[in-house]
């Protein structure tokens, strides 16, 4: 299939590896076009009225990758043909051009990434990025996948790559974003179009200096006592960089646990929290965040939200029970 599009054409992705690549492949099929790419405030999960308003003067947005509000997406449609690559938890937006085959009740394992809904729809063959995507977003875990294990297996037997390499390239990539450079973030779908595959991104020399200091970070912030919550287990933590996804990620994989972090330090009036779960689905969970006003979303397994910090503890206790035993509606 094909993808249209007309005028003044703007891409939002999100600010992550499947993100980056899936903004990559949607502007090599776009060359003809002059496509712009912007990425929101990075840990926002939704539009400012800033940006609602900058947005607003385009005829074709595409966004990638981002379960953004619906109040978001529709405002964004009044004035201009919205199309969307997502594989998150979102409902049906009946006005838009909605490419998300989670919400036709698709199986998550069946959609790992962003960037694998984009090439399908547009008939791709197999490619770095495409496969890139899901690394990026499953890291180790994309092993499991009966489906793409092979494919990503394939794909670095024929290009003379190792695993260890695509893990890489998505850390190189995702220090951009943790960091908080916007700027890059931005920057790196077009620097990925102009780089010779692999060697563009695993020799950029500013994106290792970035990993370099993240690492010292996760090591300080993984130090950091946790606390038992009905099973669960509970870290706080507060950093300036967004990493709060990965150190969830870290500590939910190696424990095989629920897991919950709060990070306090990203916001001035907010609190990020990110929980993981192997065993409960979270779309509940993110309905309710979403129920009670916070910025909610999420996949299967996780759950990001951004929560006013003076009802952080309140949700916190939401998602414990949820998540902790004995278990609770």
């Amino acid at each position: 299939m094909s993808l249209e599009v007309h005028g003044r054409t703007l891409l939002v992705h999100h600010w992550d590896t499947d993100g980056i690549c899936s903004a990559r492949l949607l502007l090599e099929h776009l060359s003809d076009w002059s496509v712009e790419n912007r990425t929101p405030r990075i840990g926002n999960y939704f539009l400012t009225e800033g940006e609602l308003v900058d947005f607003s003067g385009y005829d074709s947005i595409i966004i990638a990758d981002m379960a953004l509000p619906v109040e978001n997406v529709l405002r964004l449609a009044k004035g201009s043909e919205v199309t969307i690559f997502d594989h998150h938890i979102q409902p049906p937006i009946g006005s838009v051009n909605q490419h998300n085959p989670i919400t036709k009740g698709a199986k998550p394992d069946d959609y790992p990434s962003a960037s694998w809904v984009v090439s399908e729809h547009l008939g791709l063959e197999t490619n770095l990025y495409t496969l890139l995507g899901m690394v990026g977003d499953r890291e180790h875990r994309i092993k499991e996948n009966e489906r793409f294990w092979p494919i990503i297996s394939e794909f670095c037997l024929e290009n003379d790559m190792e695993f260890d390499d695509m893990l890489r390239m998505a850390e190189l990539l995702d220090s951009n974003y943790k960091i908080g450079d916007k700027r890059a973030v931005e920057w790196a779908p077009r620097l990925l179009l102009e780089s010779e595959g692999p060697s563009g991104i695993l020799e950029n020399t500013e994106w290792d200096r970035n990993v370099f200091l993240l690492e010292e970070e996760m090591e300080r912030l993984l130090n950091v006592p946790f606390e038992d919550v009905m099973g669960v287990m509970l870290k706080r933590i507060s950093t300036p960089y967004n990493i709060i996804s990965a150190v969830t990620r870290r500590l939910a994989w190696d424990s095989g646990r629920s897991v919950i972090v709060v990070n306090t330090g990203f916001f001035k009036d907010s609190d990020q929290l990110y929980a993981r779960s192997p065993d409960r689905d979270m779309k509940a969970l993110i309905l309710r965040g979403v129920e009670l006003g916070f910025k909610a979303g999420g996949k299967k397994d996780v759950i990001g939200a951004i929560v006013p910090k003076e009802e952080t503890e309140g949700f916190l206790k939401v998602v414990s029970e949820y998540l902790g035993y004995p278990k609770t509606p």
